[in-house]
């Protein structure tokens, strides 16, 4: 099916190119034409987009979609990260396969009414007593939904007994991991450009799986083609207990563990020292930036500036959606944006630097190469937003715009693979309403199960 976008206000193509007055053709999944007064071909549907801006679809790379069922509860609204963990994990000990639904549903449906096409989610929650795989309930939401899905099979193995985190009753053994894993790549990961389902590995956290696990799990990964992903550096909690558990730092860990490489990804990567932004670049590992949460937790301000300036990776997260608290891809870019200004100065980031990193980076990170930009060949993945609405009317730059001005982040059209997910600000592919009631109802069933709320 041909789409044209016609008469855009502006476009941001890539970090090197935008246009004013623009025309996008796509047909079926790719981009075909970019470009000024495009002819439809014949039956081609057209869609009108004055006083609107076009970017690349945003891409997350970082999340945990079953968490949204836990947003601010009170007695960790303002807890640091080990114990904000801590107060959490009793709680989602109650997750079953309706709650895992709703939580989806839910996450996903934010995260595309907010502009973004492809979601990676760090999965590392498997109740002993689940009757449904919490990943297969997670493909089959996001092929409902339509979002371009990248799954990391996460995983806990280090509980309290062995001095980890979590609860032993929350944690896995490290040969049903690995079993699980191989089976889940062969189930869910499609290598091919283009693929709307993808997987990778992802132990959860060096204070939370055993180190074997981590060697094993990245050997696995590189006989199956994928990718590693871990939080790593969050908190300087992190940092004393990698001292003292392992004698060395989450970096050094990860060098002694086989997890220095391209094919890798970290979550936060906070606290690095200037040798280890150095290493980090040597190595070409990436790093997904997740400012709310950061704040949210106090753990820090992550140096991206410096990384950048490094030519490390970058990609961006909205992280879990009980440390954030939100979905909202777009409001995550304003936080990076700002956060950076913070501590490095008003030239240290611009808008255009930070769509680059939740584009183009993020594609980056995930080894997503036809993702991230609007050029012919690449994906039909878009985000359009209103920028003649309330919140952005008398913006001089309506690119920039997205992220210094708008009260409300709700993109007017969303397109993945060539298909109409957001329409006029609606989800096209569920009811809005209905995923919000279930949500709702499954939380407070939670809540009730586990005590914290009655």
């Amino acid at each position: 099916m041909n789409i044209l976008l016609q008469h855009l206000a502006a476009v941001f193509q890539s970090a090197e190119r935008e246009l004013r007055d623009a025309d996008i053709l796509l047909s079926d999944e790719r981009i075909v034409e970019v470009g000024q007064a495009i002819e439809p071909p014949a039956g081609a549907q057209v869609i009108d987009c004055r006083g609107k801006v076009a970017i690349p679809g945003l891409i997350n790379c970082h999340h945990h979609f079953f968490q949204i069922l836990t947003r601010c509860l009170p007695g960790a609204q303002d807890a640091k990260l080990f114990d904000w963990l801590v107060f959490h994990y009793p709680v989602w000990r109650h997750m079953n396969p309706a709650a895992f639904r709703a939580a989806n549903r839910l996450a996903i449906c934010e995260l595309l009414l907010t502009g973004c096409t492809t979601t990676s989610d760090h999965l590392y929650l498997f109740p002993q007593a689940q009757s449904e795989d919490p990943l297969s309930l997670q493909v089959e939401n996001a092929r409902e939904l339509g979002i371009r899905y990248c799954g990391t099979r996460g995983s806990m193995s280090r509980g309290r007994s062995q001095g980890g985190l979590p609860p032993d009753d929350l944690c896995e053994a490290d040969e049903r991991v690995l079993l699980h894993s191989e089976d889940s790549i062969r189930r869910y990961h499609d290598p091919r450009p283009f693929a709307m389902s993808q997987l990778h590995l992802a132990p959860c956290s060096p204070f939370n799986v055993t180190r074997d696990l981590l060697i094993q799990t990245a050997r696995l990964a590189r006989k199956h083609g994928v990718r590693l992903h871990t939080h790593l550096a969050e908190t300087t909690d992190e940092h004393e207990y990698c001292r003292e558990v392992y004698g060395c730092t989450p970096l050094e860990l990860m060098e002694q563990v086989e997890w220095l490489g391209p094919d890798v990804w970290f979550a936060h990567g906070v606290c690095f020292c200037d040798a280890e932004l150095d290493a980090l670049a040597t190595a070409r590992c990436g790093i997904c930036h997740c400012p709310s949460s950061n704040m949210r937790l106090g753990s820090g301000v992550a140096r991206v500036p410096e990384m950048l300036l490094r030519d490390i990776p970058l990609g961006l997260g909205v992280d879990g959606s009980a440390s954030n608290d939100s979905s909202d891809m777009l409001g995550e870019l304003r936080q990076a944006m700002l956060l950076a200004r913070m501590n490095y100065g008003a030239a240290a980031m611009n808008a255009r630097t930070v769509l680059r990193m939740a584009t183009e980076g993020s594609a980056r990170l995930l080894g997503r190469p036809e993702l991230g930009r609007i050029e012919p060949g690449m994906a039909a993945d878009i985000a359009v937003f209103d920028v003649e609405r309330l919140g952005f009317a008398g913006a001089a730059d309506p690119i920039a715009a997205l992220l210094f001005c708008g009260f409300d982040h709700r993109a007017w059209l969303v397109m993945v693979n060539g298909r109409i997910l957001v329409e006029k600000g609606r989800l096209t592919t569920a009811d809005e309403t209905q995923i919000a009631a279930d949500a709702v109802r499954e939380a407070r069933a939670m809540w009730a199960r586990s005590g914290v709320i009655r």
